[in-house]
C-alpha cells in the first residue's frame, strides 16, 4: 500500500492545484507542493529502510501473480534509493523556486508534482508496458516544463527538439515491448524474463534474433533519455531553455533514469541473453564527447548539460560491466552526480537571477559579491573530480576495481579524462566568474568567439526583478545537495553491495515479484577506500587544475592577439577549427538529430548482435 500512496500523493496534490490553484494565494500553492514532495521523500525513506528485509511489492487493482495479469510496483533497495533521490531533488528545486520566480502560476507546481509522480512510478514499476506509460508521462511533462516560457522562440525550438527525439525513442521502445509480448504473452518483467529464458534462446543458449531486436528497440528509448552518444543532441538545447529549477531534475535524475531503465530491463528480463558491449561502447563515447563539448562551452547551463552527458556515459559503462560490483559503483556515482549537478544548476540560477546572464564571458569577475555561490562552484568542481569521500569518488573507485577484474584496463583512463575535463571546465568558470576582475573583460562585453559559436550572447532572464541579497530558500537547497553529494561515499559498502547483488539477481527479482520472497544473494561489500582510488582523484584534480588554468591563459592570449592584430599559434588555430566542427555537428536542426538517432540504432544493433 505504501508504494501506491507514494505515487498517489503528488498526483492528487497536482489535481488539487490544477483545479483550485488559480484562486489560492502563492504561499498556499508553494506550501502544498512542498509538503506533498516532503511526504514522498519520507515515504521513500521508509520504503528504503524496509526494502532489504521485507517484500515491498504492491499489485495495482487488486490483481496478483496468481491471476497471470496485473501491474506490480516493486521496491528493491536501489529502486527505493532512486525514488528518495528523486524526491529530494524535487524538494530542493521547489524550495529554490519560492523566491526565484516572483510570478509563477500553479501550473508550474502541478507539472513538477506530475513529473515527480511519473519518475517514482517509473522507478518502481515491474511491468514493461507500464514502464513505457510512465516513461511517456515523464517525457510529456518534461516537454511542457522545457517550454514553460513558450513566448520565446528559442524555448519553443529546444522543447520541440526534445519532444520529437524523445517521442521517436519512445515509439521504438514500444515496438520492442510488442516483440516481447509476441514471444512470451507477458508484459511483467519477471514473468517475461522467465519465458524468454526458456523460449527465446538460440544457438549456445543466447538470445535469438527476435530477442536481440526487442532488447535493442527497448533500450533505444532509454538511451535517448540517458543522452548516450549519438542520442544526446537534444540535451543541451533543452537545458539551455528550460527553467533552472527544472534543469536540476533533468540533469540530476531524469537523464540517469535512462541508465536505470537499461539496467532494470536487462537484469529483470534479458540477463544472459544479449551482450552489453554496445552499452559500453556508447557509454564510453558519451563520456569522451560530453567532456570535450563541456570544455568548449561558455554558456554555463550548456556546460553543465554536457558534463551530464559525460558522467552519465560513465554510468552506462558501469552498467555494461555486468556485475554487482560495478553496479554498486554506479549507484555511488549516481547519488554523487545527482547532488553535485543539482547544486551547480541552482548556483547557475543564482547567477542568472542576479546578473540576467549565464554567459561565462559576460559574467567575468561579477560573481565576487556572491561567496556562497562561488563556493558551490568550487566544491562542485572538486566533486566532479572525485573528491573523497564524495559519491563520485566512491563510484569511480568501486567501478574501477570491477572493471579491472573484467580486464577493462581502459576504464580508469576514461574516467580520469572525463572527470578532469568536466571538473576543469567548472573550475574555469569559478576562476573567471568569481576570481577574475571585470576590468579584464573584452571591450565589447564578451559576445561570441570562433571557438564558441553556439552559446553566447544575451540570456533572457527567467525572473524579475533581480534579488540584491539571495534568501535562504535559494542558498540552502544547493548547499544541502552539495553536502549530501560530498558525503555520499560514506554510505557503508555492505548495504550498497547487497543492494547491487539483489538488483542483478534475476531469479531473486522474480521470486520477490511473483512469490513475495526477499532474495539474499551472496554479496561483497563495496570498498571505495583503495590506493588506486585516491591516486585517481589526485591525478584527476591535477589535470582539472591544469585544464582550467590553461583555458584562462588561452582566453587572455586570444584577447591580446585581438588587440594587437597578432596571428594565433598553429595549435590555437587547430583547436579553434576543431571546436567549430564539433559545434557544427550539434547544429540544432531536428533532421540532423533524427539522422544521428538512426545511426545510433544501427550501431546499437550491430554491437548487440552475436556472430
Amino acid at each position: 500500500m505504501i508504494l501506491q500512496i507514494t505515487v498517489a500523493v503528488p498526483v492528487l496534490t497536482a489535481a488539487l492545484l490544477a483545479t483550485a490553484g488559480r484562486w489560492l494565494p502563492r504561499l498556499a500553492v508553494d506550501l502544498a507542493a512542498v509538503l506533498a514532495v516532503a511526504a514522498v521523500a519520507a515515504l521513500s525513506a521508509l520504503t528504503l529502510t524496509r526494502a532489504p528485509h521485507h517484500a515491498q511489492v504492491s499489485w495495482l487493482g487488486g490483481w496478483g501473480p496468481a491471476t497471470g495479469v496485473g501491474i506490480p510496483l516493486v521496491a528493491d533497495p536501489l529502486a527505493a534509493g532512486l525514488a528518495l533521490i528523486t524526491a529530494l531533488l524535487t524538494l530542493a528545486a521547489l524550495l529554490f523556486s519560492w523566491r526565484y520566480f516572483t510570478e509563477v502560476q500553479a501550473i508550474f507546481h502541478t507539472l513538477m508534482l506530475l513529473f515527480l509522480a511519473a519518475m517514482v512510478a517509473y522507478v518502481y514499476t515491474g511491468d514493461l508496458f507500464d514502464a513505457f506509460v510512465f516513461f511517456e508521462l515523464m517525457s510529456v511533462v518534461a516537454f511542457a516544463l522545457t517550454g514553460y516560457r513558450s513566448e520565446e522562440p528559442s524555448t519553443v525550438h529546444g522543447a520541440l527538439n526534445f519532444g520529437i527525439i524523445q517521442s521517436i525513442g519512445a515509439y521504438l521502445t514500444l515496438a520492442g515491448i510488442a516483440l516481447v509480448y509476441a514471444r512470451t504473452g507477458e508484459l511483467g518483467m519477471a514473468t517475461a524474463g522467465r519465458h524468454l529464458l526458456g523460449t527465446g534462446t538460440g544457438a549456445g543458449g543466447h538470445g535469438d534474433a527476435l530477442v536481440t531486436a526487442a532488447f535493442v528497440l527497448i533500450c533505444t528509448g532509454y538511451l535517448v533519455k540517458a543522452s548516450a552518444v549519438p542520442f544526446h543532441f537534444w540535451l543541451a538545447d533543452a537545458h539551455a531553455v528550460a527553467p533552472t529549477p527544472v534543469c536540476v531534475l533533468f540533469s540530476g535524475i531524469m537523464v540517469p533514469l535512462g541508465v536505470y531503465g537499461v539496467a532494470r530491463t536487462y537484469w529483470a528480463a534479458f540477463a544472459g541473453l544479449v551482450p552489453l558491449r554496445a552499452i559500453a561502447v556508447l557509454g564510453a563515447a558519451a563520456a569522451l564527447l560530453g567532456a570535450v563539448m563541456c570544455v568548449l562551452q561558455h554558456h554555463i547551463k550548456r556546460l553543465l548539460a554536457y558534463s551530464t552527458v559525460s558522467h552519465v556515459g560513465l554510468l552506462l559503462v558501469g552498467v555494461a560491466a555486468h556485475g554487482p560490483g560495478a553496479l554498486a559503483g554506479t549507484a555511488y556515482s549516481l547519488a554523487g552526480h545527482a547532488g553535485v549537478k543539482g547544486a551547480l544548476f541552482l548556483a547557475a540560477g543564482a547567477l542568472l537571477n542576479r546578473h540576467q546572464t549565464v554567459d561565462e564571458h559576460d559574467l567575468r569577475g561579477r560573481g565576487r559579491g556572491m561567496p556562497l555561490t562561488g563556493a558551490t562552484f568550487l566544491l562542485g568542481a572538486l566533486g566532479l573530480a572525485g573528491l573523497p569521500p564524495s559519491g563520485m569518488y566512491a563510484g569511480h573507485a568501486v567501478t574501477e576495481h570491477a572493471a579491472e577484474e573484467l580486464g577493462w584496463w581502459w576504464f580508469t583512463p576514461l574516467a580520469i579524462a572525463a572527470s578532469a575535463l568536466t571538473a576543469g571546465a567548472v573550475l574555469r568558470v569559478w576562476l573567471g566568474v568569481f576570481r577574475g576582475t571585470p576590468a579584464e573583460e573584452d571591450p565589447a562585453g564578451g559576445g561570441q568567439d570562433p571557438a564558441h559559436p553556439a552559446g553566447g550572447g544575451h540570456e533572457d532572464p527567467e525572473t524579475r526583478p533581480a534579488l540584491r541579497n539571495l534568501p535562504w530558500t535559494m542558498l540552502t537547497p544547493g548547499l544541502a545537495l552539495l553536502l549530501a553529494a560530498l558525503l555520499a561515499g560514506l554510505i557503508p559498502g555492505g548495504p550498497v553491495g547487497a543492494a547491487a547483488a539483489m538488483f542483478t539477481d534475476r531469479d531473486g527479482y522474480a521470486a520477490l515479484v511473483l512469490d513475495g520472497r526477499v532474495p539474499h544473494p551472496h554479496s561483497v561489500p563495496a570498498d571505495p577506500w583503495t590506493a588506486s582510488g585516491i591516486a585517481g582523484f589526485l591525478i584527476t584534480l591535477l589535470l582539472a587544475a591544469l585544464i582550467a588554468v590553461h583555458a584562462v591563459r588561452r582566453r587572455t592570449s586570444e584577447r591580446a592577439c585581438e588587440r594587437t592584430g597578432a596571428s594565433p599559434t598553429v595549435l590555437s588555430r587547430a583547436a579553434t577549427a576543431t571546436a567549430v566542427r564539433l559545434h557544427a555537428l550539434h547544429s540544432g536542426h531536428i533532421g540532423d538529430y533524427a539522422a544521428w538517432l538512426t545511426v545510433g540504432i544501427a550501431v546499437l544493433a550491430l554491437l548487440t548482435a552475436r556472430f
